[in-house]
């Protein structure tokens, strides 16, 4: 999990103290991959707002429900993945989107020159207009 630098971050004894926990804590949760914080060019982890939001719903989980760290990792994960259905849904909605507007522009398109060249203006283009006949089909008896 890549992570800007350059951005406020917090020490992980600062974070400890902030939410009432003992820095093992925190290590335990990097250990078992609930956080992943950044580390400095001393090797000091380093926790964005982006960490502390993911530590606070973790807490939440833990003290609030009962959740142990299995289930923690089980509920961040199926977070992780509606938040990836989501973005394919949006960006899918988005094509769609700009299909459903090329389809109107080509449509308006192909009206205004019908009126000019019929054959230009079908949706089909056409090499010949097309003639449509209708053969005598024989009543089938009963």
């Amino acid at each position: 999990m890549a992570k800007k630098r350059g951005k406020g971050a917090y020490m992980i004894s600062a974070v400890a103290e902030m939410y009432g926990i003992h820095p093992q804590t925190l290590r335990l949760y990097e250990r078992e991959g609930l956080l992943a914080p950044s580390r400095s060019e001393g090797n000091t982890r380093l926790y964005t707002e982006e960490d502390l939001k993911r530590l606070e719903f973790i807490l939440e989980l833990a003290r609030e429900f009962g959740v142990n760290i299995s289930g923690i990792d089980m509920i961040l994960r199926m977070r992780e993945r509606m938040e990836t259905m989501k973005q394919q849904m949006d960006m899918m909605q988005t094509q769609m989107q700009e299909f459903i507007r090329y389809v109107q522009t080509e449509m308006i398109q192909r009206v205004a020159s019908a009126s000019a060249n019929p054959a230009q203006g079908a949706l089909v283009p056409m090499r010949r207009p097309a003639a449509i006949t209708v053969k005598n089909v024989p009543e089938k008896k009963k």
